[in-house]
């Protein structure tokens, strides 16, 4: 992973997760997902990681995928990379 930037995420900061890691990378959306604002990568990372069944936590990462891969939704609300600045 790239070294880690200064935010104000006012949420604690989840850490990348080895398997997550490991779906960005083969479906390679890692790109994707570095694009992505600071407070939306550690919400998706928070939401997989809370997950208590490990069906959930697949269905999850499969649905953060599907959304990096068109580029327009984050937690199935519509979003553009114009629609908000980073908070870095």
């Amino acid at each position: 992973m790239t070294a880690t930037k200064k935010t104000t995420l006012k949420r604690p900061r989840h850490a990348m997760l080895a398997f997550v890691e490991s779906a960005l990378t083969e479906q390679r959306l890692l790109d994707a997902y570095q694009a992505r604002p600071s407070y939306q990568k550690n919400d998706y990372l928070g939401w997989i990681k809370t997950a208590k069944l490990e069906a959930t936590k697949k269905k999850r990462v499969d649905q953060m995928l599907s959304e990096l891969r068109a580029g327009n939704k984050y937690m199935k609300m519509n979003w553009s990379a114009g629609d908000t600045k980073d908070r870095i």
